[in-house]
């Protein structure tokens, strides 16, 4: 029993520590000085060197079996992370952090739509509710003007979530998807879209300063690959539903970090929808949690071996 114990709170741990590494990428990003696609590039660089890495010291000559057994739905996976992270980077230039959060927590919303379309899942009432919920504080947040977000940013952030909650039906559906893997072919499809950007798109590109690098390095390897690694450690030791209400605690920070640091204000109004889209999806959570955690009993009080 003690076992157990300290395997959840190890579990726990890393969860949350990755949560406090991801809520950090608008921060990181703010300060960089660099071009939108060089921002790009430098993450997707950093972060599949860190997480190829991670890959041999782990897996060692099983490394590349792991990518090989990715397959077709391995590498949509890497896609709807890697538009999810150009989409990120790329809307921090046009809205507030808090908004690209706040949508972005939309997304296991999101992935029940895509379950109920192609898996024919009934997202059941409480989740329908929840999802009423969640748009209303989103509409509710970019309505008002406040939130400073522009279309394209809006569109952007909608972008993130559709990536992430198709990515979520996709390692659902498919067991055998590894998350590392299809993360670090992301990070790869991140630094090739950055560099053809930077030599292709807008003017030429100016000089990477020092300060950049040392700043690049810490929004691929740190924010994203390392934010990576304990999540996908830590989950394998929590339940689903725990792992994804201990992840919300990104949207908490993420804004709070700017709004300390940096005095972005996204406004009174955009808190507000805000708060009700993160109470849907933690509320939405929470019942997730404990309807499992009654289907698991009345599993266990059944009788084995059925009736005589």
């Amino acid at each position: 029993m003690s076992g157990a114990i300290e395997a959840h709170r190890k579990g726990a741990i890393l969860v949350l520590g990755a949560a406090f590494c991801w809520s950090s990428g608008g921060l990181i990003a703010r300060h960089i000085e660099a071009d939108v696609w060089t921002q790009v590039a430098g993450r997707g660089f950093f972060a599949a060197i860190t997480l190829f890495l991670f890959l041999l010291v782990r897996d060692g000559r099983n490394t590349w079996s792991l990518f090989k057994a990715l397959g077709i739905p391995g590498l949509v996976v890497a896609c709807c992370f890697a538009s999810a992270s150009i989409s990120f980077v790329i809307a921090l230039g046009e809205t507030t952090v808090a908004l690209i959060l706040v949508i972005q927590s939309t997304a296991p919303f999101i992935a029940a739509v895509i379950a109920w379309i192609w898996m024919r899942e009934s997202p059941g009432w409480i989740r329908s509710l929840a999802m009423l919920v969640a748009l209303f504080g989103v509409w509710y947040m970019v309505s008002g003007g406040e939130s400073r977000g522009t279309p394209l940013g809006i569109a952007l952030s909608c972008v993130i979530a559709l990536a992430i909650g198709l990515a979520t039906v996709m390692v659902r559906r498919y067991h055998s998807i590894r998350m590392t893997p299809a993360m670090c072919i992301a990070a790869t499809i991140l630094m090739s879209v950055g560099l053809v950007g930077r030599y292709t798109v807008g003017p030429d590109p100016l000089p990477v300063s020092i300060n950049d690098i040392g700043l690049l390095f810490l929004f691929g390897a740190i924010q994203l690959a390392i934010g990576l690694i304990w999540f996908s450690t830590g989950a394998r030791l929590i339940p689903a539903g725990e792992a994804a209400l201990l992840g919300l605690l990104e949207c908490v920070l993420g804004p709070l970090w700017v709004w300390l640091f940096l005095d972005e204000d996204p406004g009174a109004q955009a808190l507000i929808g805000g708060a009700l889209t993160l109470a849907a999806v933690a509320g939405n959570t929470l019942y997730d949690m404990a309807r499992a955690s009654r289907a698991a009993r009345s599993l266990a009080k059944s009788p084995v071996g059925g009736s005589v």
